[in-house]
């Protein structure tokens, strides 16, 4: 006679059945993303592209996109048409007729198709404004992959504050007194896409500031001096740059504190 599972037995079976499910793969045949469709056009593959664009195709192979290719997909989709779609009617139009080619420079629908968790972001309460129309990726990103060709040179995080500096000047100049967060990136403390905190922070307290300012913790365990002087009170009454403090987070001028 068959004994009924005990509750632990029926969990171990369940995560039994789940791994070998996993194991096996999914049953999705078709990936859930598909390149751009043009009504009537074929594939002609990155060659017939280079012919007209080579001033792109020349940098192209340093960018991700050029590695990306959709499983399944015929030659010719794992690079320019997996983003502009199927070029035949373009080329055959001599690109006299541009709407027979998908730009993503004027919709940001086929960069979110596979960069969902970005399309997320930008509908959280604070965000630039690429969904309505007023922004598009590529006035930040560059899929082609010029960003390694930039005459600045530098660092990566270099080139990163170039893409934020033309809209946001007055937090990009330089400074007498620099916050030295900003040799970081704008992205340490701000996430370009969207957030819940104002000014697209990462953090909206004062925990954002103490990532990098270290604590020493003395006497009571609200008391702690960071910068040799004691801030348990100072951090109590808000965050760094609303308490009254250091209300010049990028740079200042004049102060070394950052205070005005």
């Amino acid at each position: 006679m068959n004994k009924l599972l005990k509750p632990m037995d029926c969990g171990v079976l369940c995560m039994l059945l789940v791994s070998f499910w996993t194991g096996c793969g999914t049953s999705v045949q078709q990936p859930v993303v598909r390149p751009p469709q043009i009504q009537g056009a074929s594939h002609v593959g990155d060659q017939v592209c280079a012919d007209c664009h080579q001033a792109i195709t020349d940098v192209f192979a340093s960018s991700a996109h050029a590695r990306f290719k959709v499983p399944g997909a015929p030659a010719g989709q794992a690079g320019c048409e997996s983003c502009h779609g199927p070029g035949s009617l373009h080329a055959q139009s001599g690109m006299a007729t541009p709407a027979v080619i998908h730009n993503p420079r004027r919709e940001p629908g086929t960069c979110l198709d596979c960069h969902q968790e970005i399309h997320t972001k930008l509908r959280l309460p604070n965000h630039h404004p690429v969904l309505e129309g007023l922004l598009q990726c590529v006035d930040c990103h560059d899929p082609h992959g010029r960003d390694i060709f930039r005459p600045a040179g530098g660092p990566f995080y270099a080139s990163l504050n170039e893409s934020c500096a033309p809209c946001h000047q007055e937090q990009a100049r330089r400074f007498v007194f620099e916050h030295e967060a900003m040799r970081e990136g704008c992205t340490e403390c701000h996430d370009p896409h969207g957030s819940i905190q104002s000014k697209l922070l990462v953090q909206g307290d004062a925990n954002l500031c103490l990532k990098c300012h270290a604590q020493v913790q003395f006497g009571n365990p609200s008391d702690m001096l960071i910068g040799k002087v004691p801030h348990g009170q100072k951090v109590q009454a808000g965050s760094c740059w609303t308490a009254g403090c250091h209300t010049q987070v990028h740079g200042s001028m004049v102060d070394p504190k950052l205070r005005f």
